[in-house]
């Protein structure tokens, strides 16, 4: 049955308790943390609910009257559940905060995440981290189905359902193999829109946000048909390694072949007219704020991601 407005605030029988217990109704304001006529009021108050005196109040302290002592037996049974139903929805809270779910797409979760996360474990302690990659079409799945609470894509566009905020930037380069003939142009010349167009590139797979990204920025920039990769594959390890032996020419994130670039494994190749700089983003589900610890590492990739792209 419905609970009458005589019950359904238990604060005032709280206090009752406190004031039996302790005996002085000005004890038991100070642990409420109230003053002494704000007490007297909400005694007054609960008198007037129940329709009974509940206390008798002397120069010697305040005790529980008869009907007192039966209401605050009552009250006592009902507070107890209150305790253990609050304690069992901080237990739910904390659990789900306890944990914290992430998605992400291959390169942030690579090269910028693991940075990411040594900060946040030293921000927000006692929270572990469960961590899935794909692309970023995956990565909007995961988040859009509440199997993740939060994701990064690098992906130009996300699904209805979705929002998405800025967190840094990258830059998207073209490699090849140092004896690639793209490489040994003299004097040194960019690449056109129109010959990347035209040439078969090891790729990553349908979805991902580079080739996406890579996509629209050649369809702004040329007209002329993309041509089909001559392989795709998932795996950014495996697309470095094809293009230093000499398979096809890529394009991958800066942040993947900085290193590589510096050993002399591949070569960067410059594309004139194609402005291949992107935008990594943080995503959640529209209309569903992001809890207390995806709050927390959202703010972290913020402060942390690239502002530009590495040089």
């Amino acid at each position: 049955m419905p609970l009458t407005s005589r019950v359904r605030d238990l604060g005032p029988f709280d206090l009752l308790l406190s004031a039996a217990r302790l005996g002085s109704l000005g004890a038991a304001a100070r642990e409420h943390g109230i003053s002494q006529p704000a007490a007297s009021s909400r005694i007054r108050y609960l008198e007037r609910r129940t329709g009974v005196t509940l206390l008798e109040r002397s120069p010697q302290g305040s005790r529980l009257t008869a009907p007192g002592s039966l209401v605050a037996d009552w009250a006592r049974t009902a507070l107890d559940a209150a305790a253990a139903l609050e304690a069992g929805l901080t237990s739910l809270h904390r659990t789900a905060e306890a944990r914290l779910t992430v998605a992400a797409s291959m390169t942030i979760a690579e090269y910028l995440l693991p940075h990411w996360l040594v900060r946040f474990h030293q921000e927000v302690e006692g929270t572990a981290v469960a961590l899935t990659t794909g692309n970023s079409d995956e990565v909007a799945a995961a988040v859009l189905s509440g199997a993740a609470a939060i994701g990064f894509v690098e992906g130009p566009a996300v699904p209805r359902g979705i929002t998405a905020h800025p967190v840094g930037r990258d830059e998207l380069k073209v490699i090849v193999h140092p004896g690639h003939p793209w490489a040994r142009r003299r004097p040194p010349a960019a690449v056109t829109p129109d010959e990347l167009a035209a040439t078969s590139l090891v790729s990553r797979e349908h979805g991902s946000g580079t080739r996406l990204y890579l996509e629209r920025a050649l369809r702004a920039g040329t007209d002329r048909p993309l041509a089909a990769p001559v392989i795709e594959v998932s795996s950014t390890t495996a697309i470095k390694t094809a293009v230093a032996e000499g398979v096809a020419p890529a394009v991958l994130s800066s942040l993947a072949v900085e290193r590589d670039l510096a050993a002399g494994a591949v070569v960067a190749v410059p594309v004139d007219g194609l402005d291949l700089t992107r935008t990594l983003r943080v995503v959640r589900r529209t209309g569903q704020d992001f809890s207390g610890a995806a709050r927390e590492l959202a703010a972290i990739a913020r402060r942390r991601a690239p502002a530009r792209p590495p040089a």
